[in-house]
């Protein structure tokens, strides 16, 4: 009798942990569902844009210059640079540059240069975000990405400045952390981020 009493327990508890996985698997399908259309949504929004190519050496972003728009990489590669140092390269689709000129409201901190020829959608930044809630969501995403990346750079830096790794692996940690918290959200994918739309 006592293991029948101890079978039907664990017979409960494994249904209780069953209805609630169950659970959360729904959940992660509306998120995922939600997360596919706001992309789609995001994608359809560029489809009216006017697209510039730059060629390779040409600058995309002054540092320090007020454009007003937004540019989201559609093919080719780019550098970003601080101080005439690159601090990422940057080649995934759906890259975002001049947002944070756009939320914070000052000048570009960072140039942007073609690598190669570079297509970009141009937006006037007040215009399409009032015009797209979803791109709203999507450029909040990504920056929320790119913060939890660099607060998990900045764990591992200290992590290595604690057991006194070697210069060179410190180094490669604050490039890394340079890289996320650049002035554009496309050094993501320096980082190892792909938030990549066209996916």
């Amino acid at each position: 009798m006592l293991h029948s009493l101890d079978l039907t327990c664990s017979f409960r508890v494994a249904n209780a942990h069953s209805w609630i996985a169950s659970e959360n698997n729904d959940k992660t399908i509306e998120r995922a569902t939600l997360l596919t259309r706001d992309k789609l949504a995001f994608q359809n929004s560029l489809a009216a844009l006017p697209v510039v190519t730059y060629q390779a050496g040409e600058t995309v972003i002054v540092s320090g210059s007020r454009t007003g728009r937004l540019l989201i990489l559609m093919k080719g590669t780019v550098a970003i640079l601080k101080e005439n140092t690159e601090i990422a390269r940057v080649g995934e689709p759906g890259a975002i540059f001049g947002e944070l000129s756009l939320f914070l409201d000052q000048p570009h901190t960072a140039d942007v240069r073609a690598l190669e020829a570079s297509q970009f959608y141009v937006a006037d930044a007040t215009a399409f975000l009032a015009r797209n809630p979803t791109a709203i969501v999507y450029f909040a995403r990504a920056l929320a990405k790119r913060l939890d990346a660099a607060n998990h750079a900045l764990v591992r830096l200290k992590s290595l400045l604690r057991i006194a790794e070697p210069h060179s692996a410190v180094a490669k940690t604050v490039i890394k952390i340079e890289g996320l918290l650049s002035a554009s959200g496309a050094s993501l994918v320096y980082a190892g981020y792909p938030f990549d739309p066209f996916a």
